[in-house]
């Protein structure tokens, strides 16, 4: 029994490890990426599955091995996984509609025609 309580507390121990792993990659991918679209794709994507392999780690930790269901830790868990990839979609439409430049070796940009059709119908004499 030791043996396989030993064996789950090391896969809680790699599944933090991977949360912690994967926002370092995030942070590394807003140092290094050329654009705020990539870079809030980097802070959207890693960093909202590395807070959550985090969390969800210690929620599993206290839940096996210290008998207590944390309630905070499964709001944190709901609010990142709601509140970071909405943000980061927001604040990338908002860098666009404001004319923030994209990269320039960037191949397609299917955001323009979008909009372009949407500034036609909402006035048809331009």
């Amino acid at each position: 029994m030791e043996v396989i309580k030993t064996i789950v507390e090391l896969l809680f121990a790699l599944l933090i490890l991977t949360g912690a792993l994967l926002s370092a990659v995030s942070s590394f991918g807003l140092i290094r990426l050329p654009d705020v679209y990539l870079r809030s794709h980097a802070a959207a994507k890693s960093a909202t599955l590395g807070v959550l392999c985090v969390l969800s780690g210690a929620f599993l930790y206290y839940a096996f091995f210290l008998d207590y269901i944390s309630a905070k830790l499964l709001l944190g868990i709901v609010f990142v996984f709601m509140t970071s990839p909405l943000s980061a979609h927001l604040t990338g439409r908002a860098a666009y509609r404001t004319g923030v430049p994209l990269w320039n070796r960037r191949i397609q940009d299917d955001l323009k025609e979008v909009l372009e059709k949407e500034r036609i119908k909402s006035d048809p004499t331009a």
